[in-house]
């Protein structure tokens, strides 16, 4: 802990006493950093570094920062990678018509950039998923058993 400014000793003189007798000492030598740049000093500035340093950080997905109809058109691009990871048509005709419904609101909602985003054919979509799924009947058929000769209930209980 620091002893205390004596009275009547100016503030200047009493912290350059302290920096002088810290230097002597040895306190500044072998400083984290020590003659190193100071990190970001030569770069221009850019008053938007604490949102970029955030965003890095945090590792947050950046296309949440972009505005609702460029989000939109991107999930257009994205719908046959999601459409096919989907196994009921039920799921498949349920995120096209919500998507619809988004990309409505966002039209009747044109605030900001106004990029133009159209509705999905939820028919012709479906169509496709169907046709691109493997039928449903490929499960292998069980060879059938041959019937044995009937088994008691003793033998049934205790496996004999």
């Amino acid at each position: 802990m620091t002893e205390r400014k004596p009275p009547g000793m100016k503030t200047e003189d009493w912290v350059e006493a302290q920096i002088k007798r810290a230097q002597n000492q040895g306190e500044f030598d072998n400083l984290a950093g020590a003659g190193k740049p100071i990190p970001k000093l030569g770069e221009a500035h850019d008053p938007d570094w604490w949102v970029k340093d955030f965003i890095r950080r945090e590792q947050i997905e950046t296309d949440a920062l972009l505005p609702v109809s460029v989000q939109l058109r991107k999930e257009k691009e994205q719908i046959p990678d999601k459409l096919r990871k989907m196994r009921r048509e039920s799921e498949v005709r349920d995120y096209l018509q919500d998507l619809n419904k988004r990309i409505l609101i966002q039209i009747r909602d044109a605030t900001g950039a106004v990029v133009p985003v159209g509705t999905v054919d939820e028919e012709a979509l479906v169509e496709k998923w169907l046709l691109d799924r493997p039928p449903a009947n490929t499960r292998p058929a069980e060879p059938e058993q041959p019937p044995s000769a009937r088994r008691s209930l003793w033998q049934r209980l205790f496996g004999a």
